[in-house]
């Protein structure tokens, strides 16, 4: 029996998914700093003055990640700029995730505290991942987003993901050589000793998914935390840490360890939880790009509800 022919109303039909069309001008080193409008019209020579301004006034335009509508923009030498010509850039907002820098490789963010990285057996969408992943398949359904390190629900701050299987190959094998400077901030109980210090111990995990300190080598792995007051009063003090390695839980074992736990972290000794929350935030972030190869630096300030405590 011949089936009839489907008919659907008009405008209706499925249309073939057509992708963006986005250029990357360098500003040249060596050179002066440079509106953004002049730039962008030198960039496109045989375009009229008009369409060029209408990239801006229609979000089609990105300067170092960021959208950008405003034509005096100063570009200082080394500086990319994006240019949609097809539509608008996709705008990605989320009042727990905001994304402070994106490019066709990577995507930084600053995740707020209480927010999974991943999901968990609990929770498999509103992570930081599954927000992600639905804005770039926004953008486009083939996109892909792919973890590179994570942080903890409770901990805020600074995230990077992979958009290209490339990118989180060259982070994840080179960790250690890629990434340049982590730094985060805490508020912990009580005022320390010493103003600063660097904290050694190998880490082990019980079968409680518990984080701990040994002395034996053949235990855990060697994980090594700097860290420098930064400001104390009411019983606490602000802390400012980098990590030589990135173990599970190392930040919060090891200030556990000197006897200072992190305000709110009861999972590794603090007695309370003035705000509700554990004060740990991911302040800094300078890696090496893992495909243009340029230092890539970010940073956030410390919370305000950490002076609060202060």
């Amino acid at each position: 029996m011949k089936q009839k022919p489907r008919l659907t109303k008009p405008g209706a039909e499925r249309r073939a998914f057509t992708p963006d069309n986005i250029i990357t001008f360098t500003v040249p080193a060596g050179g002066e700093s440079i509106a953004l409008l002049d730039f962008l019209l030198a960039s496109f020579p045989g375009a009229k003055r008009v369409t060029v301004k209408d990239y801006l006034k229609h979000r089609q335009v990105m300067v170092d990640g960021r959208i950008t509508t405003q034509f005096d923009t100063p570009l200082a030498p080394g500086t990319e700029v994006r240019v949609n010509t097809s539509r608008e850039f996709q705008v990605f907002s989320n009042p727990r995730l905001k994304i402070v820098y994106e490019d066709d490789d990577i995507i930084v963010v600053n995740k707020g505290y209480g927010l999974l990285s991943v999901a968990s057996d609990a929770k498999k969408e509103g992570t930081a991942y599954s927000l992600l992943r639905d804005y770039v398949k926004r953008v486009d359904p083939r996109n892909k987003i792919f973890i590179v390190h994570r942080l903890d629900q409770q901990t805020s701050g600074l995230m990077m993901f992979a958009k290209t299987e490339q990118a989180k190959t060259a982070m994840q094998y080179n960790w250690n050589n890629m990434v340049l400077e982590r730094t985060y901030v805490a508020v912990v109980e009580g005022y320390l000793d010493e103003d600063e210090g660097t904290i050694r111990s190998y880490l082990a995990e019980n079968s409680r998914h518990e984080v701990y300190s040994t002395d034996n080598p053949d235990e855990g792995k060697l994980a090594v935390t700097r860290y420098r007051a930064l400001d104390a009063g009411h019983g606490h003090t602000l802390v400012e840490l980098s990590l030589d390695t990135g173990r599970k839980n190392q930040i919060r074992v090891h200030l556990k360890d000197i006897g200072h736990p992190i305000a709110g972290d009861k999972r590794y000794g603090a007695r309370t939880t003035p705000i509700h929350r554990m004060a740990l935030h991911a302040r800094t972030l300078r890696f090496i790009h893992p495909i243009t190869r340029k230092d890539m630096n970010f940073s956030t300030p410390v919370p305000a509800i950490f002076r609060q405590l202060l």
